[in-house]
């Protein structure tokens, strides 16, 4: 491989930030972020060294699921802007050298959407069956609702045509019937508008449930992974180097599937969720072993295809993967207040919070995030270490708005207060003590340490596109391993507790002919003739060393 290649497969060592546009920057004063505040906003994405920024739903929504319940998946909600202002945006990034990606939301609609609005009044209509229905009265489904404190069940009663529709999501929210070809073609046909208007791909919501054919005529899609491979072919053809991101929350087994299997040939990307369940019970213990086990558990890919790694997301931190009793572990570590959990299966807070504010663990987690074998994903505000409003609904206590200045409102916006999406967050993690304006300026910042970790991340390709390998070492509470590929390899140890720790390893390969140059900090480690080092470990102590051989002519 030649480091040239990168440029064909950009997302292998790509930087991912996830934003809503209706909570980051308010530009007409209407207390509401939109499009023209978001293109006010790229610099700093580029500053902070961003190269794939993804759009939260922008359509138009009834708001009945903070935008994921779209009324027309071909619109741009009128709140945020109009179509040429998103493309203005999009322009923007691509010349400060960011790709974009929008959320591909097709399993289901809203129940305003106007598909949906005829399919309920008629048997007869072409629309009805874009939906799923049932004429017998359901069973007990309360064990299939994806949100269990609002929904009893996934079948609803249509009192025009007598039947019952499905929705795995809230009732608002009918599936869409993916074994229906006319459906497909729509699908498609969304698609292919949105990557004409510059996209460069899409994160693809709750793929598993898209595919779902159960209560529908399975015949009609006898094998939905092909209707994938199908997608992904829509997506090449029409960009040449565009992605599928996905989110399918499975064990690695069945996410192997969705990638392809060894063929690569489905969704791009997926983010690692049993990865990142296990990093919150490595945190909790204070023992990196359910971390090092998970990510020797990942399954070997496509050299196409990545793994998207992350801290947070948009959605509640779900720990559904972990046991019982490793769930109240991480329960009782970072939520142990029953307002801090949702569903009873995850977390709706951000990172600073949990970890009590101390910038040693919050800038180590970021180390470890940084350093895994993948593409990192950022939910906006983690760059300045955002809080979260408990008091919000749901998972909307994380969707906070963006903390610019210090000044009213964060300088999200100069709408009175109540005019906003949500409050901005309170208390120590308020607008005064973490805000973009004042990090800039000061180099200890958590920005300023974010920006050097991407900086440091995208001059090491080996990190999305090595090999990945775990380095024995005596201590439970270090992770340390070696990512290499062609001339590169790169150490990172990362100590979870908070005690000191003197670390020796075995670095195969190497001899007293090579050194090692931390990239963080300005450190030389010699190696000794058998490949030995001994490297210390502050207390939640992180390190990323550069392999440098005799003849290496990298810069470090």
């Amino acid at each position: 491989m030649r480091i040239t290649d990168t440029a064909d497969l950009w997302w292998k060592n790509a930087v991912v930030y996830c934003l809503d546009v209706e909570t980051y920057m308010d530009w007409n004063g209407d207390g509401c972020g939109d499009l023209p505040g978001l293109a006010q906003r790229i610099d700093h994405l580029a500053d902070l060294g961003v190269t794939c920024l993804w759009l939260m739903p922008f359509y138009p929504t009834a708001e009945r699921d903070d935008g994921y319940d779209i009324t027309d998946f071909y619109g741009v909600d009128r709140r945020l802007g109009t179509h040429g202002d998103l493309v203005e945006v999009i322009r923007t990034a691509q010349d400060r050298g960011m790709r974009v990606i929008a959320d591909l939301v097709v399993n289901h609609t809203s129940v305003e959407h106007p598909w949906f609005q005829r399919a309920r009044q008629s048997r007869d209509d072409p629309f009805h069956d874009f939906y799923v229905w049932r004429d017998d009265e359901p069973p007990d489904t309360s064990d299939q609702v994806v949100f269990p404190d609002q929904e009893k069940g996934v079948w609803t009663f249509n009192e025009p045509t007598g039947e019952w529709y499905l929705h795995k999501f809230y009732k608002e929210q009918p599936d869409l019937n993916v074994a229906n070809p006319r459906v497909r073609d729509e699908v498609a046909k969304v698609m292919g508008f949105w990557l004409q208007l510059g996209l460069s791909g899409f994160r693809v919501d709750a793929v598993p449930f898209f595919l779902e054919t159960a209560g529908t005529d399975g015949e009609a899609l006898p094998e939905p992974h092909e209707y994938l491979r199908d997608l992904r072919s829509v997506v090449g053809r029409r960009t040449g180097d565009g992605v599928l991101l996905g989110e399918v929350n499975l064990p690695y087994e069945q996410q192997l599937e969705f990638f392809g299997g060894t063929d690569g040939d489905e969704l791009t990307m997926q983010f690692d969720f049993i990865g990142m369940q296990a990093l919150y019970l490595s945190l909790a213990r204070a023992d990196a072993g359910p971390l090092a086990t998970a990510l020797a558990g990942r399954p070997a890919l496509d050299p196409d295809s990545q793994w998207a790694t992350f801290v947070r997301n948009h959605d509640e931190l779900t720990l559904d993967k972990l046991t019982d009793d490793e769930r109240q572990e991480v329960f009782a570590a970072f939520g142990p207040e029953e307002r801090m959990q949702v569903y009873g299966r995850g977390l709706r807070r951000r990172l600073p919070p949990m970890l009590d504010g101390d910038p040693r663990r919050v800038r180590m987690v970021y180390s470890l995030l940084f350093s895994l074998p993948g593409t990192p994903v950022l939910f906006y505000g983690e760059e300045i270490g955002m809080g979260e409003d408990l008091d919000a609904e749901g998972r909307l206590a994380v969707r906070t708005p963006m903390q610019w200045t210090s000044g009213r409102n964060g300088g999200f916006s100069t709408a009175d207060p109540d005019r906003l999406p949500g409050p901005v967050v309170d208390g120590g993690f308020a607008p005064e003590f973490v805000n973009v304006a004042d990090q800039r300026r000061d180099e200890d910042s958590l920005l300023s340490f974010t920006k050097l970790l991407i900086r440091r991340y995208r001059e090491s390709p080996e990190l999305g596109w090595g090999g990945f390998e775990l380095l024995e070492q005596p201590h439970r509470e270090v992770l340390a391993h070696l990512c290499s590929w062609d001339d590169g390899a790169l150490v990172a140890v990362h100590n979870l507790g908070p005690e000191p720790r003197t670390v020796p390893l075995m670095l195969p390969g190497c001899d007293a002919g090579h050194r090692l140059e931390d990239l963080l900090v300005t450190q030389t480690t010699p190696v000794g003739e058998d490949g030995g080092v001994e490297l210390t470990l502050d207390g939640y102590g992180y390190r990323w060393l550069r392999v440098v051989g005799p003849d290496d002519r990298r810069l470090v």
